[in-house]
């Protein structure tokens, strides 16, 4: 309806207006880090669910959480990820924070309000940093929750894809996988699950970690499911953060049997995630759900794939 150049001025105009030149919108979608044999490095953005995350201008930071869990998240500032976004970036706003990822399911929940709040107040105060530079202000917001500023969460919070995240930076590839999330009635909170992992390991197990996060790499580059199930294989830190899980061995077994190439915890846990080919992800759902239901616990599915990072609208 609108050439290139009225386009342009449409634009304009609307980031003007009076009501939207001191507000913005973001969504943020939920990820899974670690992927087996990624700890602390991998992470994928899912296609859902996701959080939504409106910040306005203000004299001073202000939260309000709705949705998913919110009665479990603080509003102070000072407790909240948002928060110490907000102050990294010099950006006091009123924030509104609409869940829709579960605290403590181990989908990057306090990731992605974080990562909406980075990029969000970024272009709203027009600080001028690139999405690569907010992964590390994002971080900070998780460390409020988590303890630790890890980027595997907001770095393909951000993002978006497959990233691997270093110290010497982030490397970001697009792919296109399909995954089955299943999150049971658990809670495990981050803290607890990193009081479970290993303090040592044997150069065996190095050698095969090694040997299945270049496999899963690999088959992320060649958008392969096979590699990538292959790849998430783990050791060391999963099979410490399994019996956390209720049932997690029981529904891993169903999900390969109904044609999942690969499952392993998603983040923390206690969300269950597993890699398929697009045609078996209503089958291995199922299997997933049932095997939790056997054992009375009430879970529900998402049929999602790797998707996008943070978005503004």
């Amino acid at each position: 309806m609108f050439g290139g150049h009225h386009r342009g001025w449409v634009r304009y105009l609307f980031a003007c207006s009076p009501e939207m030149a001191g507000m913005r919108t973001a969504r943020a979608p939920a990820t899974s880090a670690n992927l087996g044999s990624g700890f602390d490095v991998f992470g994928i953005a899912l296609s859902r669910p996701a959080d939504v995350v409106r910040v306005e201008r203000a004299d001073r930071t202000t939260i309000e959480v709705t949705g998913a869990g919110s009665q479990f998240i603080p509003e102070d500032p000072e407790k909240n990820t948002v928060g110490a976004v907000a102050d990294a970036l010099d950006a006091p706003a009123h924030i509104q924070i609409d869940k829709g990822i579960r605290p403590a399911s181990g989908l990057g929940s306090s990731a992605a309000s974080a990562a909406a709040a980075a990029v969000a107040l970024n272009d709203l105060y027009d600080r001028g940093k690139s999405r690569t530079e907010l992964v590390p202000i994002a971080a900070k917001g998780e460390a409020v929750v988590s303890g630790d500023a890890h980027d595997d969460n907001v770095a393909p919070a951000i993002l978006g894809g497959f990233t691997i995240a270093t110290p010497g930076g982030v490397t970001q590839v697009d792919a296109e996988i399909s995954i089955v999330v299943t999150l049971p009635e658990i809670v495990v909170s981050t803290r607890d699950a990193r009081k479970v992992v290993p303090r040592e390991t044997t150069v065996d197990q190095l050698v095969e970690t090694v040997g299945n996060a270049a496999t899963l790499t690999a088959g992320m580059y060649r958008d392969d499911p096979t590699l990538v199930g292959r790849g998430m294989e783990d050791s060391v830190v999963t099979p410490a953060r399994a019996e956390l899980i209720d049932g997690y061995h029981d529904v891993r077994d169903a999900a390969l049997t109904a044609g999942a190439t690969g499952v392993t915890i998603s983040g923390a846990g206690p969300a269950v995630l597993a890699i398929t080919r697009r045609p078996d992800q209503r089958a291995v759902a199922n299997a997933m759900l049932d095997t939790f239901d056997d054992r009375g616990i009430d879970a529900r599915a998402y049929q999602t794939e790797i998707g996008d990072g943070t978005h503004l609208y």
